[in-house]
């Protein structure tokens, strides 16, 4: 005979587990937590987490991402497309949070070094420029920019 209680203990099992169950898909990195500390990456498949012991954090994208900027600081307004990718999830794990930011901030510094070394370079060597200056700078962050493309004015 089942009793309301052993219900109850049944569905709360059910409950646990299908929450702990974490399906990861491919090109995907997710960043996990135990008590707070890091306790590792999860990577493509199937993982089993342990609800109130450990988190999730941060699901970190490997395929490639697109990010527009645009620069009215000069005389002349630039804008632009920065395409960029995660190499190594477990360092860029500390700043995927604010790699926009980071990398939109860094490629308006890097456009500022490539025009007064370059006032009359084309667009595409402009780019290729940024592109080296930002790869410099993003290294140690796990990240690669894999093309800068400058629109045309």
């Amino acid at each position: 005979m089942i009793t309301p209680i052993l219900i109850t203990v049944l569905i709360a099992l059910t409950a646990l587990a299908a929450v702990s169950v974490k399906r990861i898909p491919e090109g995907q990195v997710y960043s996990l937590r135990r008590l707070g500390k890091p306790a590792g990456l999860l990577t493509a498949g199937t993982h089993v987490v342990m609800p109130l012991i450990e988190r999730i954090v941060h699901k970190i994208n490997l395929n490639g991402q697109v990010l527009r900027f645009e620069d009215h600081q000069d005389i002349v307004d630039v804008r632009g497309t920065v395409y960029w990718q995660v190499l190594e999830p477990e360092r860029a794990d500390a700043v995927i949070d604010h790699a926009d930011e980071l990398i939109r901030e860094r490629v308006l510094d890097a456009l500022h070094d490539a025009r007064s070394n370059a006032e009359t370079a084309d667009r595409r060597a402009v780019g290729a420029q940024l592109k080296q200056l930002m790869n410099g700078v993003l290294r140690d962050s796990g990240m690669l920019v894999t093309r800068v493309e400058l629109d045309a004015a």
